[in-house]
């Protein structure tokens, strides 16, 4: 449906009009079917409108005169945890890999950006072995990977 402001010409009387699509309304309109509910007068004609936009579905409606955007906000919805979505057994799980890492996390020494050359290093003999952690991007930790992987082919070999 369509709904159209409409406009008597002959006394300036403001109303709607409802259509199935704009070609149903030009041949009512043709036709002498569209007349004012005022007066009676064919001499209709559209009038300047607002469009009128659907609203999205993501959009709070407006209530009573007061904008979304001015209303009260509603209550945050209470999302699911990782907690809610899984078996108990996955949980204790993870809370027992989470303990490991803090635990290995405080016996490591934090190297930064360096860590793939401070792996390097230790892994060539330059520099004494010892656990440490930091920041490396994808691409060197697949080097330093096969590298690894490498050097324990050739040492299998001899």
């Amino acid at each position: 449906m369509i709904v159209y402001d409409l406009e008597c010409r002959a006394a300036q009387h403001r109303f709607e009009g409802w259509f199935k699509s704009s070609g149903d309304y030009a041949r009512q309109q043709k036709q002498g079917f569209v007349a004012c509910p005022h007066c009676g007068s064919t001499n209709v004609a559209k009038a300047v409108q607002a469009p009128r936009l659907a609203r999205k579905g993501n959009q709070l409606p407006e209530r009573a005169g007061v904008s979304a955007a001015k209303a009260a906000p509603s209550p945050p919805l209470a999302k699911p945890t990782a907690r809610d979505a899984l078996p108990p057994q996955a949980v204790e799980l993870l809370q027992t890999l989470a303990t490991m890492q803090a635990e290995a996390l405080k016996s490591s020494r934090y190297v930064g950006d360096k860590f793939v050359d401070e792996a390097r290093a230790m892994h060539y003999g330059e520099q004494d072995a010892e656990a440490i952690h930091g920041q490396a991007t994808a691409a060197d930790a697949r080097e330093l990977l096969e590298e690894e992987s490498d050097l324990c082919r050739c040492r299998s070999r001899s």
